[in-house]
């Protein structure tokens, strides 16, 4: 069975490639969780954000962003004196922002999924690539989108961090052509 390289380092990666990356999201706190771990991951390896995905699930209450858009300053400090995640302050703030920016959309859109989605007419982009390298870090959509996010106060939502969420919540499918993923995405839409 063949994976998309990138995936090959260890059975942490390849389990997320092979379960999720690239599997259509229409969960409002699957999003969220995706949002929250990608604000973390900014400038840091995505490796090292999936090792600590629990503690990330257990310090920020399962990802609920109705109670993270309430949080005050004693539990941000205690956020911070946390072994177990990034201890970022401008990143701890930005998820409680985001949070916030979150449930926003949702009260505009009817649900994140609905606004997400938006961008792409509600169907994937299904890309074509034989190489790792012809994979782009951005994207003209993720331009859009980043440019969007950022006017609706959502933090640390650079083009390159909206790709990459495009790419693990499936809006974009980029598994290589020869990756045993790509068949199976492609033949679900």
């Amino acid at each position: 069975m063949e994976r998309c390289p990138w995936c090959e380092v260890d059975d942490l990666y390849r389990t997320y490639h092979d379960v999720e990356w690239g599997s259509p999201i229409h969960d409002e706190r699957k999003h969220f969780e995706f949002l929250l771990l990608e604000t973390m991951q900014a400038g840091l390896s995505w490796h090292l954000i999936l090792s600590k995905r629990e503690n990330f699930r257990r310090a920020f209450d399962d990802f609920d962003f109705h109670k993270i858009a309430k949080y005050g300053e004693r539990k941000l400090e205690s956020l911070l004196g946390d072994a177990g995640i990034i201890r970022n302050k401008s990143k701890i703030s930005g998820a409680v922002g985001n949070a916030a920016a979150f449930s926003s959309v949702r009260e505009e859109f009817g649900s994140f999924d609905d606004y997400i989605w938006s961008w792409t007419g509600g169907k994937p982009l299904v890309n074509r690539w034989k190489s790792p390298e012809e994979v782009p870090a951005t994207s003209e959509l993720s331009d859009r989108v980043s440019k969007d996010m950022k006017s609706r106060g959502f933090k640390f939502v650079g083009s390159t961090i909206v790709y990459s969420h495009l790419q693990a919540i499936g809006i974009v499918n980029d598994h290589l052509r020869s990756c045993f993923r790509y068949a199976e995405l492609t033949a679900r839409n």
